[in-house]
């Protein structure tokens, strides 16, 4: 029997959380506690919250990501765990979050300062500052005109310096560029 354990219903506002992905069968035995008026289940318990739904990233005023499994359930409903320590503050003044790039899956995420996997090294940037960059990386991922001024063939050691770049100082992205163009 499952013992009932409820949040303080403010605990979630301007929150950032990373969930992992985890199969529905774990929720055997729980009941649901909260569902939002967006279809979402929500399972409190003592080390911390189960979430079924199939809309995660921006809630409301929080920002929730899944991180799925490996490989990927095809269900549109998701469910993911998160443990009470891993809900941190947001808001949009702060310089709260820095950018995490993953060249084997050629994907850039962000991640708040809080993170207890976090070097110290990224620069943290404020919500709005940190959507800039993501956009930036993202497109210099996905197109290739911006390399043709360069005289370099290889656009994989290109990508990779300007987002190191882009991750690791305050540069512009065109300061960046004229940098690296000298590099190079």
């Amino acid at each position: 029997m499952q013992k009932n354990f409820k949040p303080h219903p403010n605990s979630f506002k301007n929150t950032f959380c990373v969930f992992h992905e985890v199969l529905p069968d774990v929720l055997d035995g729980l009941k649901v506690q909260f569902e939002s008026k967006a279809g979402s289940s929500y399972y409190y318990t003592e080390e911390g919250m189960y979430r079924v739904s199939n809309h995660w990233g921006r809630l409301a005023n929080s920002k929730w990501r899944l991180v799925a499994m490996d490989p990927e359930t095809e269900s549109k409903y998701k469910t993911g765990f998160a443990k009470w320590d891993c809900f941190y503050p947001d808001n949009a003044t702060d310089k709260l979050y820095y950018l995490e790039m993953d060249y084997g899956k050629n994907t850039v995420n962000y991640q708040h300062r809080m993170n207890p996997l976090y070097d110290q090294k990224a620069i943290l940037r404020t919500s709005a500052e940190t959507t800039k960059r993501i956009k930036q990386i993202r497109n210099l991922l996905q197109l290739t005109s911006w390399a043709k001024h360069f005289d370099c063939d290889d656009i994989a050691l290109l990508r990779t310096l300007i987002i190191e770049d882009l991750i690791y100082t305050d540069n512009t992205l065109e300061e960046i560029k004229k940098k690296v163009a000298l590099k190079i």
